[in-house]
């Protein structure tokens, strides 16, 4: 275990903690500065669309014209809220992992060092005392790989919503494409 014994080591933990904590504001900043560029980007676009959609539908002839002209421009305005939808969605993503990271760097570095001051304090022991040393390894170990089990299961479900929430995208998508052409032949 890593004792600490100096002033300089109180400092160096501290200036290690201060480091981690810095490029995680970094990074959540970073994240910040992307989403609010994707925000005005987008309703930048939206605008832009819109004017354009408006003046189109306003020189439609007949309500055909105006259903087909409808259904092509609806198109365009999906497939950008569903890259709108993905790129929040992988912003939101990378955060988490970071902050994920972080935990799991840390949780790591207390374990050693749970271990290590374990190991320490079983070779300072009375004899006899091996089986008591030995039930909190035990323990130890059966608390981390519920850890690792829990984390495993926890990034397969987040795996498995970012898929299912692409599978309905694309599925409302193809739905609302579908249904604006069979609008258009009529």
């Amino acid at each position: 275990m890593n004792k600490i014994q100096t002033p300089e080591q109180i400092a160096a933990l501290g200036q290690a903690n201060l480091e981690k904590l810095m490029a995680l504001a970094t990074g959540a900043l970073a994240r910040a500065e992307r989403l609010a560029e994707l925000n005005l980007n987008t309703v930048r676009s939206v605008l832009e669309d819109s004017v354009s959609t408006s003046r189109k539908l306003a020189e439609a002839k007949d309500p055909q014209q105006f259903a087909s002209l409808q259904a092509e421009l609806t198109k365009p305005m999906i497939d950008k809220a569903v890259a709108y939808a993905r790129s929040v969605q992988q912003i939101a993503t990378e955060g988490q992992e970071e902050v994920s990271g972080l935990f799991e760097d840390q949780i790591a570095e207390l374990n050693a060092n749970f271990k290590a001051m374990l190991e320490q304090a079983a070779k300072k022991a009375p004899a006899g005392s091996e089986p008591v040393f030995a039930a909190v390894k035990s323990a130890m170990e059966s608390a981390s790989s519920l850890y690792e089990n829990a984390s495993k299961a926890a990034k397969q479900a987040a795996d498995t919503a970012e898929a299912n929430m692409t599978a309905a995208t694309e599925a409302a998508v193809k739905a609302v494409t579908g249904a604006q052409k069979a609008a258009a032949k009529k």
